[in-house]
């Protein structure tokens, strides 16, 4: 009978732990192409200076890579994958790697992702799989790190921050009156935790007048409005199984032909309304040139944002049912300025309907991509850092396309961990 209790000593090499064209070695592959400057700009402790030597930006870029491509978005989990997995372990090539690196990695190059975005999509425009003819646009809506109870009116955030100051007093007395009452780890702790606790309530106390705003543009009360002391910026919002939760709205603007991501941005507000021009904005500064169509649902098309768009693109959105059903939506009416009246004649013709039906092949598929990595419910708080988790979602999504696109980007085929050739 087998004896499975027996210790075996077995000697193996990283390298033979993954087969030939694994996903790990694609991710590998792909980041030591990209250009991580910017990371390597922020470390501190560089040769000839004090301080232990760093974590190659590389490895903890590709562990993330890879851990979204799985469906693993906590920092804890990845670091204990890298003792577990053999994926992970051949990513780390030996180096230890903490959870708490692997956290302030993830939210403290937004700047370097964002380039990198650039940079990928740049580099499948010059080979031609990328054209940005025709781009979607959509949003998705994910969980925030932020509890339905966490949201406050003015009076009693004003209560809050009172109390959070005196916790945060309380706990700089008892250390100098007693200082073997806690370790000083453990002391540190709670004044860290104590500080956080303050900083959340005065970013809320912050926000509360744009709530009020908005509050009072809905006709109800200003003092109705309330914001999160967990998370300022989480808004509640419509989600997709009809409930209401605090969340984020993520934008992805995709290219139709290739379904590669071409912008990012992470907004608070609960409706699509305004999102249009900014990602048209951003499309063009990234890549210097203006997509000739481009494909949104029926929540964006407010009528400033198609007369603003009109002068860059060619807006393709579904026209507003008309509460008469004898008045034809597509026929312009009086108080229509010109590119409101020819958006609504233009989505009546048969070629505009064909064009439109690419919107969803495109955009509902890369949202559905996003929550089968994971993108469901977010582990950071704040705008910065929710962008980038979503620039780390378009760039897993983009390292997968060229295996379709052009493989030659990514040296499909070649040896395992040779470092390759930069793309030209």
């Amino acid at each position: 009978m087998p004896n499975r209790t027996q210790l075996e000593l077995r000697p193996c090499d990283l390298e033979a732990l993954l087969p030939e064209g694994h996903r790990a070695r694609l991710v590998w592959g792909w980041v030591m192409r990209a250009d991580l400057s910017g990371m390597y700009a922020l470390i501190r402790a560089v040769e000839g200076g004090s301080g232990r030597t760093p974590i190659a930006p590389e490895i903890l870029f590709a562990l993330w890579l890879y851990a979204t491509l799985e469906g693993v978005g906590s920092a804890r989990a990845v670091a204990r994958l890298t003792q577990e997995h053999d994926a992970y372990r051949w990513i780390c090539g030996g180096v230890q790697v903490n959870y708490h690196t692997l956290a302030d990695f993830r939210t403290a190059h937004g700047k370097a992702l964002d380039a990198l975005l650039t940079d990928s999509v740049a580099a499948l425009l010059a080979v031609g799989a990328v054209t940005l003819k025709r781009v979607a646009q959509d949003g998705i809506r994910i969980r925030a790190s932020a509890g339905a109870a966490s949201f406050r009116r003015g009076e009693t955030l004003e209560r809050c921050l009172e109390e959070a100051r005196a916790q945060v007093e309380h706990l700089k007395h008892q250390c100098e009156d007693d200082p073997g009452a806690a370790t000083r780890r453990q002391q540190a702790a709670r004044e860290r935790a104590a500080r956080e606790r303050e900083e959340r309530i005065e970013q809320a106390l912050k926000r509360l007048p744009q709530m009020a705003e908005i509050k009072t543009k809905q006709g109800k009360k200003a003092e109705t409005a309330r914001v999160s002391t967990t998370d300022a910026e989480a808004t509640v919002m419509k989600m997709a199984d009809g409930g209401y939760r605090p969340a984020y709205n993520g934008q992805f603007v995709s290219d139709t032909a290739s379904q590669v991501i071409v912008g990012v941005e992470a907004a608070t507000a609960g409706t699509d309304m305004a999102q249009l021009t900014p990602m048209i904005e951003q499309v063009s500064d990234r890549y210097e040139q203006q997509p000739a169509e481009w494909l949104v649902d029926g929540g964006y098309p407010a009528h400033e944002q198609l007369e603003e768009a009109a002068a860059s693109t060619i807006v393709y959105a579904p026209v507003p049912k008309p509460k008469d059903a004898d008045t034809d939506p597509h026929l312009a009416k009086a108080g229509d300025s010109e590119a409101v009246a020819a958006w609504r004649e233009r989505m009546g013709t048969d070629e505009a309907k064909d064009i439109y039906k690419e919107r969803a092949a495109t955009a509902e598929c890369v949202n559905a991509q996003a929550r089968e990595r994971g993108l469901t419910r977010l582990r950071v708080r704040g705008t910065p850092k929710v962008r980038c988790v979503l620039l780390l979602h378009a760039l897993a999504h983009n390292l997968m396309r060229p295996l379709a696109l052009a493989p030659e980007l990514l040296g499909y085929g070649r040896g395992a961990s040779v470092e390759p050739a930069m793309a030209t």
